[in-house]
């Protein structure tokens, strides 16, 4: 499951460290579909169908950092004895995470009939995970829209790549005071993809050129769009630029995907792909099949891009409690 890293203009922890989260969540994700998959093979009902009470008390989640602080505080401890408690911060911090964020939720496991259908509800839930850390610190939240938990693009970007795709989803970029959305970054260990999607009814013709304009047939009805390589070559440039700044040598690949339809575009440029359903499979399955682990490079280029991302977000009220 590829790793959304920005989404929008939201506030997203891979800002926060770039290094940290990537394996964290690598590590988190293979401890608990080990754990989920163990609870189905052995029928474990503390898991699937928490009808009992008594059940659910053994799911519930460990103490919030920001729980223990608040008991730290309210126990009244003189200044020296609250300055060490910030002293182990950080650990108590990490822990919370690993424990917290990533906890069986037995609103989203109802009892699967396959191991197919344990991994889809497993994906779902981890979709939700995402959404978290795409959207949250532990300081900051930003609000998301709720359209985005049903957002089926967004999923199969996420739950269709590997592990180690790192995805910028419609990302918001500030540059000379400016905010610009770009289309969907996807950073490869070996390469980026700028990739611009375009859906409509199913088996669709779409007629490029090098116009403003593209013209999409069906039925032999035909209606005028904004040609996608205006969109494309933007988000191409302004990655492009970003890493130049940083003397980061990565490809950069420029793709017009249509999962269901057709593209015909005789004069396309030779530096774009054109996926449609003719090739789809076959470029979805190499990408399906990278097997490259992370690198540091890849690790910089989104740190890069990351710098750049325009974030949006409030303090936690949480911490404003606390502070008071």
């Amino acid at each position: 499951m590829a790793q959304l890293i920005k989404l929008r203009d939201y506030v997203s922890r891979y800002e926060q460290n770039i290094v940290l989260y990537p394996s964290r969540f690598v590590r988190l994700k293979k401890q608990k579909w080990e754990g989920i998959k163990k609870a189905y093979t052995t029928n474990d009902r503390s898991v699937f169908h928490l009808n009992n009470p008594m059940e659910e008390e053994w799911i519930k989640e460990k103490p919030t950092f920001l729980e223990k602080m608040k008991t730290i505080i309210n126990r009244k401890k003189t200044e020296e004895e609250f300055i060490d408690t910030i002293d182990i911060q950080e650990e108590i911090q990490d822990r919370d995470e690993d424990d917290l964020q990533f906890h069986y939720d037995s609103n989203q496991y109802k009892h699967p009939h396959s191991i197919d259908e344990l991994k889809l509800q497993f994906l779902n839930q981890l979709f939700h995970f995402q959404l978290k850390w795409a959207s949250s610190t532990l300081t900051e939240i930003s609000t998301v829209k709720r359209t985005l938990y049903y957002d089926d693009l967004l999923k199969y970007y996420l739950q269709r790549f590997p592990d180690t795709f790192l995805v910028l989803y419609q990302p918001i970029i500030q540059l000379k005071q400016a905010p610009i959305e770009l289309d969907t970054v996807i950073i490869t260990p070996t390469e980026i993809w700028c990739i611009h999607l375009l859906e409509a009814e199913n088996s669709a013709v779409f007629v490029g050129s090098n116009e403003k304009f593209w013209i999409k047939k069906k039925n032999d009805q035909e209606k005028k769009l904004l040609s996608p390589v205006i969109s494309i070559n933007r988000t191409e440039s302004i990655v492009r630029s970003i890493l130049e700044k940083y003397q980061i040598l990565l490809p950069i690949q420029k793709v017009i995907l249509t999962r269901n339809g057709y593209i015909d575009f005789p004069t396309a440029p030779y530096d774009l792909t054109i996926v449609e359903k003719r090739n789809y499979e076959e470029w979805f399955q190499k990408m399906r099949n990278h097997h490259s682990p992370i690198k540091a490079i890849q690790l910089k280029a989104a740190e890069s891009l990351l710098q750049y991302g325009l974030t949006v977000s409030s303090r936690r009220y949480e911490w404003d409690k606390t502070d008071q």
